[in-house]
């Protein structure tokens, strides 16, 4: 037996600094010890400003804390005032992020009702410019975003590194004794733009406390190697993702195998996962992956959380995987309006288990659990309150009476007046 008892949870969350971006009353604060931030990205014509509008209110709705959209052509630049008074006019006060590429210094300039608009601007050091012209348009960038008081996020990514500096490196690497592989000169170049890009900003003039830096790859241990380093060499908040995590499955399992190992290690301040949307596919599945990362995880909760058996050969019913699926889209679909009504509800647990090996005493653990009967079990299916039997049900209604169990435990649980 240890002589101590067995440690759990991440490590202790890496020291940086804070940033606060802002929109109207609303602030979200990035580092600085505040909770991971998940947000998203439009995948619209941002100048379509009623069906940007439109998706920026979903993912919000969804749970995205802050929205990016892109700002690339003369329309879209214009389109943005008109999306946040729509969103005004909504009630949608999430934060906007402006994502800028080659032409940003030219839109940020001409167009000033967009650059006050945003909450944010995301400039990639990479495509601002070329040559002489670089770091000329990098500073008109970083002289509007210290202008309207905005915050920016200095977003490298490996498909588009700036060259010289690429080149600069690996002029340094081969004057080496023992020259770094190719891979490790690119780890290099990439947390090297990152702080330099970061550092040159506050020359310009920038606070310290409105950079937030994020170096984007597409291979899960590549991410982790850059993201150990560059959280060694600075204190500027971290922004997490995989720049390509792919469709389906295999882009929820990277994300998850990459974000949760550097989560763990105490690195990242805000992430997004970078999904390839299904064919009509809905974009907002990338918030609800980020927000169940950390929730597993135990580093926020967003929404009640359904724990259900996977099934096997005494549960050749599909009752309680349909009961299952019913009670956690209901629960997601309340919360936009729980998270309000009923503080604390977002850390509920319900379980719903189907057969009698493991139900009952998983039921138990959960704050309330049904245990669904299995092959040749008895038609019965008793429920569970705080770790007591409470009533069984029967029939042909578990599901919509089971349900109702869960709204009246949410309403005497959290609602006003609630016991302590």
């Amino acid at each position: 037996m240890s002589s101590s008892p067995i440690a759990s949870g991440p490590l202790v969350r890496r020291n940086s600094r804070r940033v606060v971006i802002s929109h109207g009353g609303r602030e979200i604060v990035v580092g600085g010890g505040a909770p991971v931030m998940v947000q998203s990205m439009t995948n619209t014509d941002t100048a379509d400003a009623i069906g940007t509008a439109i998706q920026i209110k979903d993912l919000a709705r969804a749970g995205s804390e802050v929205v990016r959209l892109t700002v690339n052509t003369p329309e879209a630049a214009a389109a943005v005032p008109a999306i946040r008074e729509q969103l005004d006019r909504m009630g949608v006060d999430v934060p906007l992020v402006g994502d800028f590429h080659y032409n940003g210094h030219t839109l940020l300039t001409e167009y000033p009702e967009c650059a006050q608009a945003l909450s944010k601007y995301r400039i990639n050091p990479g495509n601002v410019g070329k040559g002489a012209k670089r770091d000329t348009q990098f500073a008109q960038m970083i002289e509007v975003a210290c202008k309207y008081d905005k915050p920016v996020r200095i977003g490298v990514n490996w498909g588009s590194l700036d060259q010289a500096l690429l080149a600069r490196i690996m002029d340094e690497n081969a004057g080496r004794a023992e020259p770094w592989s190719a891979q490790a000169v690119m780890y290099e170049a990439l947390v090297t733009s990152a702080i330099e890009n970061a550092q040159r900003a506050e020359e310009l003039g920038m606070a310290g406390d409105k950079i937030i830096l994020s170096c984007k790859v597409s291979g899960v241990q590549d991410l982790i190697a850059v993201y150990r380093e560059l959280a060694r060499r600075c204190d500027y908040p971290l922004h997490l993702g995989l720049t390509e995590a792919g469709m389906g499955s295999k882009g929820i399992v990277a994300s998850t195998a990459a974000l949760s190992v550097l989560l763990q290690e105490g690195i990242g301040d805000t992430i997004r996962i970078s999904l390839t949307p299904e064919p009509g596919g809905d974009r907002t599945k990338e918030v609800v992956v980020g927000q169940e990362i950390l929730q597993t995880m135990g580093l926020r909760k967003f929404t009640p959380m359904v724990i259900a058996c996977p099934g096997c050969g005494r549960t050749t019913s599909t009752v309680f995987q349909d009961l299952a699926d019913k009670i956690q889209t209901f629960l997601r679909e309340q919360m936009p309006v729980w998270k309000g009504k009923y503080p604390g509800v977002e850390a509920m647990n319900v379980a719903v288990m189907g057969c009698i090996v493991n139900g009952p005493g998983e039921s138990k653990h959960a704050n309330i659990g049904i245990s669904l009967p299995g092959t040749g079990e008895s038609p019965a299916a008793p429920v569970f309150i705080d770790g007591e039997k409470k009533m069984t049900l029967r029939g042909e209604h578990i599901a919509e009476e089971f349900q109702k169990v869960v709204l009246d435990y949410v309403e005497s649980h959290y609602g006003q007046g609630h016991p302590a």
